[in-house]
């Protein structure tokens, strides 16, 4: 290998004119090459294995902590005002036992906001109830009874006359709508907040002039959707 060692200052060689403002060797050139190659895979190297560690411990904590969806049940009903003052405006009052339970055993759920209220035939026949805020521990449950309605709310011709050939008959199908935002808790970890929205298909035993708690004629979990 042909070495070139020049002094510092001006120099000449092989008919070209430079000034050298340090001392080197072709040796020397390619130990200092091996060495940036070497630092820059170290760093690259690094900075792979934080990223992967980072992603399995967001992984283990995911697995450990995933959270599940909230189960609600509808255990109870009752019905204190049926009122169609005329076909264009119909006016209930409605109460509706509930459980709603935890069933993860490492993260509790904060509801942030919660709403409840009462569809028949695709449509709400009872205002909209916000609900406190409220927390539910771990592998924990809660009942809650909303009273819903007392305010007229405007309906189709459908929902009017169907609901008074229901009435009759003596079999009302109603759906329990709850909607809001939810986020889970385990330790010092939160989740964002979450879209809830869960519908409880009932159907409920009531003849008119029969006001008061109601039976259920089928109970069945609701669905609950994220």
């Amino acid at each position: 290998m042909e070495r070139c060692e020049v002094k510092l200052g001006e120099y000449e060689y092989g008919g070209r004119k430079g000034v050298v403002k340090h001392k080197w060797d072709e040796r020397e050139m390619s130990k200092e090459k091996n060495w940036n190659d070497r630092r820059g895979g170290a760093v690259c190297t690094g900075i792979s294995m934080v990223v992967v560690i980072a992603g399995v411990t967001v992984l283990a904590l995911w697995l450990v902590y995933r959270p599940e969806k909230p189960r609600l049940t509808v255990i109870g009903a009752a019905i204190y005002e049926v009122n169609m003052s005329s076909p264009a405006l119909m006016s209930t009052s409605m109460q509706f036992s509930v459980v709603i339970k935890n069933p993860s055993r490492r993260a509790s759920i904060y509801y942030d906001r919660l709403s409840a209220y009462v569809y028949y035939r695709k449509q709400a026949i009872t205002p909209q109830l916000l609900l406190p805020p409220f927390y539910l521990h771990k592998h924990s449950s809660v009942s809650v009874a909303p009273l819903l309605g007392g305010t007229p709310l405007p309906v189709s011709l459908e929902v009017s006359d169907g609901f008074s050939v229901d009435q009759a008959y003596g079999v009302l199908p109603l759906s329990l709508i709850f909607h809001g935002r939810v986020r889970w808790i385990a330790g010092a970890i939160k989740t964002a907040h979450y879209p809830l929205y869960v519908n409880c298909d009932l159907l409920v035993a009531f003849k008119p002039g029969l006001l008061g708690h109601v039976p259920l004629l089928r109970v069945t979990p609701c669905h609950v959707h994220l």
